[in-house]
């Protein structure tokens, strides 16, 4: 038996076909093989279009069946994970209405921040968790005053992976952990937020229809089963942000537990069964994958828009590759001979109260430094920003003895996982699990195939343990003069 799980990123999709009863992979493919860009009509703002990722799903799913290492009808669920607190709107023909906009998008910061103090800073916190910022419930907010007639035509608003499930059912559903990082879900009476919905004047009937996580969010069409030689009728049976998701790839379910990623944004994902709120919502809670009334599990999340899309950036400039730069980058000494790096330009900064800092370069000497300390001093500059966001978690009371990660992205590069141990001074576990193996193993878990969570992760082993060093000290003083620079420019 077969498990079909999706990754929608910002930069490309990934799919994977699992095998159930092993948990391992079987085949495995990106598309399309360039990251794709992001639109950016005006400063601070990001879309992409919901119809160019459902058309890079199915190119993907039609190269992963090229590979003919597995027969497509096997497959018995489909699994979604995708990037969180983006905005689809669809008509009442499932038509779309604009591009979304997107998780790094900043436009709504300030309908976020007069909602925060028109409800009040109490009753965000302790009910929703969080300032409404510039998440989605904002941004649909903006797309109301901003362009009326497209608000008149919506039928439904949707998170990302919601978009792709209809497109494979026909169904519209949602979930209240996708709700909750719209911050559209109230947590003290566990439904819908009526404070939300009554401020910004939307109609509850926007919304669709909740179910849980691991459930049956529609069963695959004939018309789509038959352009991706699938079996008609497979539920779609998971689908979770990619930051829940990536936990769930690493089977972080439980209080104590912390995940972490560092792709296009950096995270650091830790379980609490707290009814957590940041006063000053730098870091943000929403309802993990397992939540329910009854058991309280919510993912603490510190996202920081600007972490891979540097080094992307500057992979770009140099021409280089990502390993040439890790290979480089390492005959540089700790510091990068003061060369300072913020990379901070992807829109607001929660971390940093919703604050456009940007991304700059400090202290650059024309006779010293060299592409080779550029390469370094970007991923020193981005693991000092998780530096910076974990200690606002561990203000608020997250002290993770342990990191698990997927061995991808900015991970895949052995200084910046040496660097980040050593300046966070936290141990991290590396895994071969991603996000598209995750989402096929919650299919398995939402479709019964797997009896519990415990029975879906039995063969997940540990490939790599990295742990702080001699380094410690070191990177504590350079960090110490990268904070000190950073807050002259907040």
């Amino acid at each position: 038996m077969l498990l079909l799980g999706i990754d929608l990123g910002t930069s490309s999709i990934k799919v994977s076909v699992v095998d159930a009863e092993t948990q391992k992979w079987i085949a495995s493919v990106q598309y399309p093989e360039h990251e794709v860009g992001i639109t950016s009509l005006q400063t601070g703002w990001a879309e992409q279009s919901p119809e160019t990722w459902w058309e890079h799903i199915k190119q993907a799913i039609k190269k992963l069946n090229a590979s003919n290492k597995f027969d497509p009808k096997e497959i018995a669920a489909i699994g979604i994970g995708y990037q969180m607190h983006g905005l689809v709107l669809v008509d009442k023909r499932q038509n779309v209405l604009r591009d979304s906009i997107i998780w790094c998008d900043s436009r709504a910061v300030e309908i976020g921040n007069a909602a925060w103090s028109s409800i009040g800073a109490d009753r965000c916190s302790g009910c929703l968790l969080n300032s409404p910022a510039n998440f989605t419930a904002s941004k649909l907010s903006w797309v109301k005053k901003n362009e009326p007639k497209i608000y008149e035509q919506a039928d439904k608003m949707m998170l990302p992976g919601d978009f792709v499930a209809m497109k494979f059912t026909g169904e519209i559903t949602t979930t209240s952990s996708a709700l909750s990082e719209g911050i559209l879900w109230d947590f003290e009476k566990n439904e819908i937020s009526k404070d939300v919905l009554n401020y910004f004047g939307f109609d509850e009937n926007i919304l669709p229809r909740v179910e849980f996580v691991f459930s049956t969010h529609g069963n695959v069409s004939e018309q789509v089963a038959k352009e991706l030689s699938l079996k008609p009728g497979i539920p779609v049976s998971y689908k979770a942000g990619d930051q829940l998701n990536n936990a769930v790839s690493l089977n972080v379910f439980q209080p104590g537990e912390v995940a972490a990623t560092a792709g296009t944004s950096g995270v650091i994902y830790a379980i609490t069964d707290k009814l957590f709120a940041d006063k000053f919502s730098r870091v943000n809670a929403f309802a993990h994958v397992i939540h329910t009334r009854n058991e309280r599990r919510l993912g603490v999340l510190l996202c920081i828009n600007g972490t891979g899309i540097m080094n992307r950036w500057v992979k770009g400039l140099s021409g280089s590759d990502y390993k040439d730069m890790n290979k480089l980058a390492y005959e540089i000494e700790p510091g990068s001979d003061g060369l300072i790096v913020f990379p901070f330009g992807n829109g607001a900064e929660r971390i940093f109260e919703n604050k456009i800092v940007g991304a700059h370069f400090l202290d650059i000497d024309l006779n010293t430094h060299s592409r080779e300390h550029v390469f370094r001093a970007t991923q020193e500059g981005i693991v000092f920003s998780f530096r910076y966001g974990l200690d606002i978690m561990r203000e608020n009371g997250i002290q993770p003895s342990v990191i698990h990660v997927d061995r991808a992205n900015m991970f895949l590069s052995d200084l910046f996982a040496e660097v980040f141990v050593n300046t966070t001074n936290v141990p991290v576990e590396l895994y071969e699990n991603d996000g598209s193996v995750g989402a096929a193993i919650g299919a398995g878990i939402g479709a019964g195939i797997y009896s519990s969570v415990k029975e879906a992760f039995t063969n997940l082993k540990m490939v790599k343990k990295v742990d702080p060093g001699e380094k410690v000290k070191i990177y504590d003083g350079l960090y110490n003069k990268w904070k000190n620079e950073l807050l002259n420019f907040l």
